[in-house]
């Protein structure tokens, strides 16, 4: 509003709060879409609504023997609901946990856990179903299929005892990046200002991403820093300790609340010792050794001011160093220095630097040589130097560089060259200011001669290009560009 301000502008307030009630309704009438279920997202709100709350116990625990508070069908899935979960719902940035909830004589892979408020509800698929392909059980209707929701056979019953159980090395590994969030916020905040703050992150199992107010690029020094800083402290063992408190007691402990999340009165706050302390509900390794190792993958931008990192930790930090060491390995045998294939590359680049300097001297020699010959060849057509003529090269940027060369050897001239090679023609026309004030077009000229080669081009009044597929027809394409140029100059 005061950005707007600024610029004489205002803000609808009231248009903007029935929109947010249109959306508020749509969001209960179930609007949003999941799986195929035009009104998934509006079941789930029911559904969770209309029975016991759930207990989340995911800090303490990642296994639980609990009952089965309510089930509901939902196509081959099922909602259910549990007195006591283990299972972390999305929030924080961090993605919700993965597993399996069991009974006697059934199984069923927790697909998706549903943040309601403080409440949740578990989306599950038998076990049998999660580990089928649609081509493993073609044209199986879901009423066909054993224990799908519909006559619920096969399902535990609302009471039932089950166990749920959190996949360890998923959770766990998630865990190692949440922290490591953490870790890279002080360290950016240490290293790059007080400026810095948390604009968004994504904290999964395989990697993290983590945006952050900053207004231009973080350069390799900065980088390699922060990253040494973030693993200075995973190696120093630091313990994260996790507490609830009163939110106005945790704002004036120095918590920081992080980007797009709503606090209650009551907070979690995630402290790692004499490093950081945030309002955060997600899960946390005990101590940072835990985290292992940490790898920056990029930094880029994200949006205006908003920087991006991605960055590896643990056994994916480890597998990404053993890639990378099997790379250079690989480079080495090919550079014949498997021992040090530093030293063969280096010894590669200075070689290829110097065959590239030998080319390059070559090169300019022809040009020169070239260059002259063709000025050798300028004739004087009513005070305007005009060279027509095939050169010794059949590259467009050889032969523009060549025609530049001899056209600073001459006052008013009208260049134009030819070459042939690989069944190609090129052709190159380079007029003076004087030439083109005389009334010659190099872009005319071009066009026309290229008619000659099968081909065709174009370009300026003052500088043309064109190609052609007759190589044999050159010496053609070049009279006839020095036949435009004598009418052109009458």
């Amino acid at each position: 509003k005061e950005l707007l301000a600024e610029q004489g502008l205002s803000v609808d307030d009231q248009g903007f709060e029935e929109l947010m009630d249109e959306q508020r309704q749509r969001a209960r009438g179930g609007a949003a879409t999941a799986h195929g279920s035009e009104d998934h997202h509006g079941k789930v709100i029911g559904f969770v609504s209309g029975a016991p709350p759930t207990r989340f116990i995911g800090y303490e625990a990642l296994r639980a023997s609990t009952g089965v508070a309510a089930l509901a069908p939902d196509g081959e899935r099922v909602l259910a609901k549990l007195e006591e979960s283990p299972f972390y719902a999305e929030g924080g940035g961090q993605v919700a946990d993965t597993g399996t909830v069991s009974w006697e004589g059934g199984e069923a892979r927790v697909l998706d856990v549903y943040r309601v408020g403080e409440d949740q509800a578990l989306e599950l698929l038998p076990e049998q179903l999660a580990s089928a392909s649609s081509e493993e059980m073609p044209g199986i209707s879901s009423a066909s299929r054993p224990g799908m929701p519909g006559s619920r056979a096969g399902w535990p019953d609302v009471g039932m005892r089950v166990e749920a159980i959190v996949d360890r090395e998923t959770r766990h590994a998630t865990m190692r990046n949440h922290t490591a969030t953490h870790l890279l916020h002080a360290a950016l905040r240490e290293r790059l200002g007080s400026h810095v703050r948390q604009a968004g992150s994504a904290v999964r199992p395989d990697k993290l991403r983590f945006d952050f107010t900053h207004g231009h690029a973080v350069g390799p020094d900065q980088l390699r820093a922060v990253e040494d800083q973030v693993n200075g402290w995973i190696k120093a063992s630091r313990p994260v300790r996790w507490l609830h408190m009163d939110r106005v007691e945790a704002e004036r402990l120095g918590a920081m609340a992080l980007f797009g999340e709503k606090y209650g009165e009551w907070v979690r706050v995630v402290e790692v010792d004499e490093v950081s302390r945030e309002l955060c509900s997600g899960t946390h390794v005990a101590n940072t050794a835990e985290v292992g190792i940490f790898k920056v993958l990029s930094e880029g931008s994200s949006a205006a001011n908003v920087r991006r990192i991605e960055a590896l930790t643990g056994p994916a930090a480890i597998d990404w160093f053993r890639r990378s060491a099997d790379e250079l390995s690989e480079a080495g045998q090919l550079l014949g220095t498997p021992q040090d294939p530093l030293a063969g590359a280096r010894r590669a680049a200075a070689q290829a630097e110097e065959a590239g300097a030998r080319a390059g001297d070559a090169l300019a020699r022809g040009l020169g040589e070239e260059a002259k010959r063709l000025l050798g060849e300028a004739a004087d057509l009513e005070g305007i130097s005009v060279i027509a003529s095939k050169a010794g090269f059949a590259d467009k940027k050889h032969l523009l560089e060549l025609a530049n060369r001899v056209q600073t050897s001459l006052a008013g001239s009208a260049v134009v060259l030819g070459g042939a090679g690989d069944g190609k023609v090129a052709l190159v026309a380079l007029f003076s200011p004087d030439a083109v004030e005389r009334g010659l077009s190099a872009g005319a000229v071009v066009r026309e001669a290229a008619a000659a080669v099968g081909g065709g081009g174009g370009g300026r009044d003052d500088m043309a290009q064109a190609g052609g597929r007759d190589p044999e027809k050159l010496g053609e394409a070049i009279a006839i560009a020095r036949g435009a140029i004598e009418r052109g100059l009458g």
